[in-house]
């Protein structure tokens, strides 16, 4: 979540604009929202910049009666602002400032454009870092082709590549001094980028090593190479989970995420609901982000009693802040009592409810202890889980 300073003013915020048509890659689906992997491109954008532990609140700048279809696109990520674009980059991108000043401001901004979806997390920390010593900081590739002039179709003079660079973006500025060298622009010219407008004002912009993996999607063949990169660049975690509670009189049975009838329910500081605690602390060890116990407390008084698919929610709400997708969830509930059987798809149902997947990717199995142990005597029921997560292996 964002961590908001006494003033309303955030230490960092990503500014990602979204606002082009993009008619260089053709069809009628501005490129933005056009799919890699599965799944948008701004929405790679968001999770990129969500996922670094350094970046505060996310604001977007779309393009006009868009609104509606980011926001669906949005589901429950947490986004600070959402405003509308102009003719031009410059101007999106001074309409997108201006609106964060509005919200409180900033300490540092990165300006980045969305058809780069891929944003490697050191990228991020060499900018920020650049801060300390400047008021700006762009992200940069040398240039390794032979580079020549060209008129009417023949080759002119070469051009030395010593000193040149490839600009990228995220482009991070200190939030004021950005801010103020947009207001001072001659609004008669276009820039080429932020960077360009904030050397014009005087101040001297850092080169930090840029990646080859921000290359902007300007062509149908850009989707192409990102489709296989996407594929290539990709890692299977798997994870497991295990839990037990007691089972009790005067409680009411939740297992799976629905309530089954019974003549005792399990005890514990939530629903203590077994099944949906073991799925979320698979998730969790499949990111390497815990157990439910360090994520929910419970000797936390607000979790007393709550409803466990706020913690399933939440574990898949962390899987796709990795850029991750839950491809599989395995479940086993371990007891004598009560059957099963007649509540398996209604099981499978609400955790893909939960987890927004389809239910052919749940499985939900019962089995006993032949009388054995503590649930061989009905004293609990245990529940153990597998989650299969795809994660970007991207740094």
């Amino acid at each position: 979540m964002p961590r908001a300073m006494t003033d309303n003013r955030h230490r960092t915020v990503a500014l990602l604009v979204a606002a082009g048509t993009g008619s260089r890659v053709g069809g009628d689906i501005p490129k933005q929202f056009r799919t890699i992997g599965g799944k948008a491109v701004i929405l790679h954008a968001v999770d990129a910049m969500m996922a670094h532990g350094g970046i505060d609140a996310i604001h977007l700048v779309i393009g006009a009666g868009q609104e509606t279809q980011v926001r669906a696109l949005l589901a429950d990520r947490t986004i600070a602002g959402l405003t509308e674009g102009a003719d031009s980059r410059r101007g999106s991108v001074r309409a997108g400032l201006e609106a964060i000043a509005a919200a409180g401001g900033a300490d540092r901004v990165l300006i980045h454009d969305a058809a780069r979806p891929f944003v490697p997390t050191a990228v991020i920390d060499r900018l920020l870092g650049a801060l300390d010593d400047a008021q700006g900081a762009i992200p940069v590739l040398p240039v390794a082709d032979t580079l020549v002039r060209g008129a009417d179709g023949t080759m002119g003079d070469g051009v030395a590549r010593d000193g040149l660079f490839r600009v990228q973006t995220p482009q991070a500025f200190m939030f004021d001094t950005i801010l103020a060298a947009h207001r001072c622009w001659d609004e008669c010219r276009e820039a080429t980028d932020d960077a360009q407008i904030l050397k014009e004002q005087g101040h001297d912009v850092i080169l930090v090593a840029g990646d080859e993996g921000l290359e902007k999607l300007t062509y149908p063949q850009d989707f192409a190479r990102a489709e296989a990169r996407l594929a290539s660049a990709r890692t299977v975690r798997v994870g497991m989970g295990y839990d037990v509670h007691r089972l009790a009189a005067d409680e009411e049975l939740w297992l799976g995420g629905i309530r089954v009838p019974h003549d005792r329910g399990l005890a514990g500081h939530s629903d203590a609901d077994v099944a949906l605690h073991a799925i979320v602390d698979a998730l969790l060890g499949a990111l390497a982000e815990g157990d439910i116990g360090s994520h929910f407390p419970p000797s936390d008084p607000q979790w007393r009693g709550a409803s466990s698919d706020r913690f399933l929610a939440y574990a898949g709400d962390r899987v796709t802040a990795r850029g991750g997708t839950i491809d599989h969830v395995d479940l086993t509930i371990i007891c004598e009592a009560p059957k099963i059987g007649p509540h398996r798809d209604a099981m499978r149902a609400r955790i893909g409810e939960i987890l927004g997947l389809p239910v052919d990717r749940i499985s939900v199995k019962a089995t006993t202890t032949e009388r054995l142990g503590f649930t061989g005597r009905r004293e609990g029921i245990a529940a153990q889980a597998v989650a299969t997560l795809s994660l970007p292996a991207l740094s």
